[in-house]
C-alpha cells in the first residue's frame, strides 16, 4: 500500500476560525478527515501532520523520505513566498509533491504570488479551497 504524507505549514491550523471567507469554513480536521478516508477507498494510505514550525515541517519530510512514502500533499501556508529551507527539504526528498493553496494565491497580494515550491512540485492546486487536497490525492494515486 502506497504511503502519502499531508503536509500543512503555518497558521492552517486555525482554518475554519482564520478569514473564513478567504480559506472557508472548513476545519483542518475536516480536510484531514476527508483526504485519508478517501484514500481510504483507493488503497492509499495517509499521514497527516502540520506544524507552525518550519523546521518540524522539514523533519517530517525526510522522516516520510527515509520511510518511502511515494507522495506529499503539501499546504505549506506563509512559508510558500519565504522558506528556502522548506523547498531544499522537498527537492531533495524522493516525494512526488503537489502544492495546494486554499486561496488562489495568484490573485491576491503581490508578495504572496511567488512560490519558491513550486518550480520543484509535480504539480500546484490553487483556489479550489478543500476541494484542491482531494484533487492532489487523486493526482498522486493516478501518477503511481
Amino acid at each position: 500500500m502506497k504511503s502519502i504524507g499531508l503536509l500543512n505549514g503555518p497558521n492552517l491550523d486555525r482554518l475554519g476560525k482564520r478569514e473564513p471567507n478567504i480559506y472557508g469554513p472548513v476545519t483542518l480536521s475536516q480536510i484531514e478527515d476527508k483526504v485519508t478516508e478517501k484514500a481510504s477507498t483507493l488503497g492509499c494510505k495517509v499521514n497527516c501532520f502540520q506544524s507552525n514550525h518550519e523546521g518540524s515541517l522539514i523533519d517530517k519530510i525526510h522522516q516520510w523520505s527515509d520511510e518511502e512514502y511515494y507522495g506529499l500533499i503539501l499546504n505549506p501556508g506563509g512559508l510558500t513566498h519565504t522558506s528556502v529551507a522548506l523547498r531544499d527539504a522537498v527537492s531533495a526528498s524522493n516525494l512526488k509533491t503537489v502544492e495546494v493553496h486554499l486561496s488562489n494565491i495568484h490573485a491576491r497580494e503581490e508578495f504572496r504570488k511567488k512560490s519558491l515550491i513550486s518550480e520543484i512540485a509535480s504539480a500546484v492546486v490553487a483556489g479550489m479551497n478543500h476541494h484542491g487536497y482531494l484533487f492532489a490525492l487523486h493526482y498522486l494515486i493516478e501518477e503511481a
